[in-house]
């Protein structure tokens, strides 16, 4: 037989060699599903003599495509997979389009329109149907549409629940059109029309159902109902289809996967082989115990038993910090303590958090710890659109001569003031001597300004509105704390509207990241906004460095696929895991369950899960409470104690993720400080202790810095200098 065979465990051979018709794989984490769907191939290629033009390969990132294809390779020599059609659902939809254009209502050298080309049509569409632009936003009803896409309804069977519901329909049929004349598809039609020409088509149909002889299908938990049609007609008259997934992996809810795709597979192939893969390569036998017991109170699933060979490996570590700040230190010190004790690498350890806000608070430990890290998934906190906007409000309440913060936000949200109108109110500016913000705040005053007749009536008034606006928040700011002044801008402007202009995941995260930069402005309430200002631009102004070996910074979401040697597991407080949003619909409950798993599983070696007993900043917190998933973990996985409030012992031993190069000193026996002592930190700068004591060999003590507030240290890391 075939040596690459004598590598798998059996129930890997047994997917690897499944005889004909549909088979489905349950594969668990970190059981090799990748392997087993490459060696799938390798095996039709070599022992069953398919011809690789016979086969059909899809997967949900062309780097899984183009993993795939190289480990094929690898296995049975260059020339193996040429006529293979291998790649993404996308991809490989764009390929029969072009081949069958004839029957479809574009040409085949059709165009596709990305994100920003689709929203600025239904922008456009929504403007000349002179509807109000604050009711139906672009960006909402472009996601209702494709959401219906996704569900395989066409404009003309759009569902009509509401009078919002007319609206989307007329705006949905329109949009149709005006693709299909700009020779142009979205890349939802691109699944959409590949699922209609083979429904629509029998003759077409059987010709490529003829001609891909095995499909297989990767992640299959993640596909819609238009990508489940699909792969079912494509594979329609061998029966030959091969799909790889895991139901407890499914949490792309939002993006319109549909686990229930599993299920349906079940039902519409009675015949198909189950085949489960459950031993785990990656991870740690308590790891995956705990995983289980999250896992297992999920509702309607295939029960499986996850075992590893690596070992019962460390307990799960629970550490509940007092406040937020607390946990992110804990984080970072619990790095600089694995890596100086030559444990793990930097770039070993990852930070994983439900929403990308939470990100704030622990990018700001690092950065004051001068520790590089990298952040994945999304920009850094103060990159962020939203933040950056708000940010520049506040600036120019501050400063109305500051030019670019004027011309960030003098349109957001959209209020009529065009890109030639901008250009006139600079061009007027500079000819009175005078800046951009004190015109617009001149404006105000209406046709009594020397400006006015500068402008169109139809540009004058806009303007005139906002002058107004920045006018009375410059009036009333030396009288409101920062917190006071965040709040009445993000009011007077209505941002939370035109943030949360379409309901998805993201807006809602976005306005989410705008809260985070609220909880922050709160915490200025002693102090001024220009202290505001100068803080947030030193974080802004630090950037991250990206290629090094450095603790990753990612949202859950964006953790699936990837591992790691240690993960901490931030935010585990009902109402941000599971969120809030998920309370009062069980499936969303169900997905964030989910979601926790994922997390569990990217972790190797050691797992550490952190809550915060408050949390929102000093000052303002509010008590949280535990994650409802926590109880589902068996007590005798886990270490550590809840509400001490005490972190573990030490900080950052260096400014660099480097190991100490000379050996360990000898245990200590005596204290070399005490309390009232003045020290200097290379990093903290000078403070006082406040106790100190022997542990482990160590001296602890602890310390108050003005710059940082009180913190523990271990005396042989710390570097303290006594003043």
């Amino acid at each position: 037989m075939i040596d690459f065979l004598d590598k798998l465990n059996p129930q890997q051979r047994q997917a690897v060699t499944a005889g004909s018709g549909p088979v489905l794989v349950v594969a668990g984490p970190g059981s090799g599903k990748t392997r087993v769907l490459t060696q799938r191939v390798a095996y039709l290629i070599a022992a069953e003599g398919v011809r690789p033009w016979q086969i059909l390969a899809v997967t949900f990132t062309n780097k899984a495509a183009r993993e795939m294809q190289t480990r094929v390779e690898a296995t049975l020599g260059g020339q193996a997979t040429e006529g293979m059609m291998l790649g993404t659902f996308h991809s490989i939809c764009a390929r029969l389009l072009r081949r069958e254009a004839d029957l479809l209502p574009v040409a085949n050298n059709f165009v596709i329109f990305d994100a920003d080309d689709q929203e600025r049509v239904v922008k456009g569409i929504i403007k000349e149907f002179n509807l109000n632009d604050k009711l139906y936003r672009a960006a909402a009803v472009h996601a209702a549409i494709s959401k219906a896409k996704n569900d395989l309804i066409g404009p003309e069977d759009y569902p009509l629940n509401t009078y919002r519901d007319e609206v989307v329909k007329r705006v949905y049929v329109e949009y149709q059109k005006r693709l299909v004349a700009s020779n142009a598809v979205d890349f939802d039609d691109l699944l959409v029309y590949t699922a209609k020409l083979l429904e629509d088509n029998p003759s077409v149909r059987e010709k490529y159902a003829r001609r891909f002889i095995h499909v297989l299908v990767d992640e299959f938990q993640d596909t819609n109902l238009a990508q489940y049609a699909l792969v079912k007609h494509l594979s329609s008259v061998h029966r030959n289809i091969f799909c790889v997934g895991d139901p407890d992996q499914s949490v792309y809810r939002w993006r319109g996967a549909d686990y229930r795709n599993v299920r349906r597979f079940e039902e519409d192939f009675p015949d198909a082989q189950v085949i489960m893969l459950e031993q785990n390569y990656r991870s740690r036998q308590n790891i995956l115990d705990a995983a289980t017991g999250v896992i297992d109170r999920a509702q309607n699933r295939r029960k499986k038993r996850l075992f590893s060979d690596r070992g019962a490996g460390e307990k799960v570590f629970f550490y509940e910090a007092p406040d937020d700040y607390a946990e992110a230190s804990f984080v970072v010190d619990s790095i600089a303590q694995l890596v100086a004790s030559g444990q793990f690498e930097p770039g070993e350890c990852a930070v994983m958090y439900r929403t990308n806000a939470m990100s704030r608070l622990l990018e700001e430990a690092f950065l004051q710890a001068q520790l590089p890290y990298r952040l994945v998934g999304a920009q850094r906190f103060y990159g962020r659109r939203e933040v950056k906007d708000m940010i520049a409000f506040l600036r120019l309440v501050h400063n109305p001569r500051d030019e670019a913060s004027l011309d960030r936000v003098i349109n957001v949200p959209p209020r009529g003031i065009g890109e030639k109108t901008l250009t006139t109110l600079h061009v007027v500016a500079r000819q009175a001597d005078t800046s951009a913000g004190a015109v617009l705040m001149d404006l105000a005053r209406g046709s009594n300004s020397p400006f006015w007749a500068s402008f169109t009536g139809r540009a004058a008034l806009p303007l005139a509105d906002f002058g107004s606006m920045l006018a009375n928040w410059c009036a009333s700011a030396p009288a409101l704390t920062v917190g006071e002044l965040f709040d009445r801008i993000a009011a007077d402007i209505n941002y939370k509207n035109y943030i949360e202009d379409d309901g998805s995941e993201e807006s809602q995260e976005r306005w989410e990241n705008v809260l985070e930069l609220r909880r922050l402005a709160l915490e200025f309430s002693t102090r001024t906004l220009e202290e505001f200002l100068e803080n947030v631009a030193l974080v802004a102004d630090q950037d991250t460095i990206s290629d090094v070996n450095a603790p990753t910074l990612l949202t859950l979401h964006a953790a699936k696929g990837l591992e790691f040697g240690v993960v901490f597991l931030v935010g585990l407080d009902d109402g941000i895991l599971p969120h809030s949003r998920s309370f009062d619909e069980p499936e969303a409950m169900e997905e964030e369950r989910r979601l926790f798993y994922v997390g569990i599983t990217r972790a190797k070696d050691r797992l550490y899960i952190l809550r915060a007993i408050q949390r929102g900043g000093r000052g303002i917190a509010e008590e949280t409470y535990p994650s409802r998933f926590l109880d589902d973990i068996p007590a005798d996985l886990i270490a550590g104690k809840t509400r001490t409030g005490r972190s573990l012992r030490g900080s950052m031993p260096e400014t660099k993720w480097e190991r100490p190069s000379t050996p360990k000193p000898a245990p200590v026996t005596e204290t070399k400080f005490r309390a009232g002592m003045r020290i200097k930190h290379p990093i903290w700068d000078e403070g006082i202790i406040l106790n100190s004591r022997i542990q482990d060999g160590d001296e602890i003590v602890d310390v108050v810095f003005e710059s940082v507030g009180i913190k523990r240290l271990a005396v042989s890391l710390a570097n303290l200098k006594i003043l």
